[in-house]
């Protein structure tokens, strides 16, 4: 490499760890994984039964379907393209990114070829693959806090607007 390509490496900041921190439990994951296969399943094959036909906005519509067949695999189950030398590591890269960036990505992904052609096939092909999106994006929200720290939180803000309050009132007297 040359030392540009060093100086690039050295300024581009670290993507985030797909560890303990986002929030993600094992079972979860793993849930959104299978979702993203089956998503993955289903939009191939509805894909193909969509580009059967003679209307090229179908055919188009078809056609990325299996685009975004090709990128679930790729992302959500590497070992399904063991053919294409690169799948580990776009899988490794997709793991980096924060479930609010999957769950933007897969559902942009999904939305795109029902606005191309709504019919049925690409509705119900999409689905899965949209549902992957809408899991990432649950995921992203984190996990529901308990009601006694949610009680003991809203105590606490409670005592300081009235303090806020009795010291502004003070400062009038």
């Amino acid at each position: 490499m040359s030392s540009q390509d060093d100086q690039f490496q050295a300024a581009a900041p670290e993507p985030a760890a797909p560890s303990a921190d986002d929030g993600m439990t094992w079972w979860y994951r793993w849930l959104c994984r299978i979702a993203g296969v089956i998503g993955g399943v289903s939009c191939a094959f509805a894909g193909l039964w969509n580009c059967v036909t003679i209307n090229p906005l179908n055919i188009a519509a078809g056609v990325w379907m299996m685009l975004n067949a090709f990128v679930l695999f790729l992302c959500e189950a590497p070992f399904c393209c063991q053919f294409i030398e690169f799948a580990n590591a776009v899988s490794a890269r997709a793991d980096k990114l924060r479930p609010w960036q999957k769950a933007a990505f897969y559902c942009g992904m999904a939305v795109f070829p029902v606005m191309l052609s709504l019919t049925l096939t690409t509705l119900f092909g999409n689905a899965i693959a949209f549902a992957t999106g809408v899991l990432y994006g649950l995921s992203a929200l984190g996990k529901k806090g308990d009601a006694i720290s949610y009680a003991r939180i809203h105590q606490q803000q409670k005592q300081m607007d009235e303090e806020k309050l009795t010291g502004s009132l003070e400062g009038q007297a």
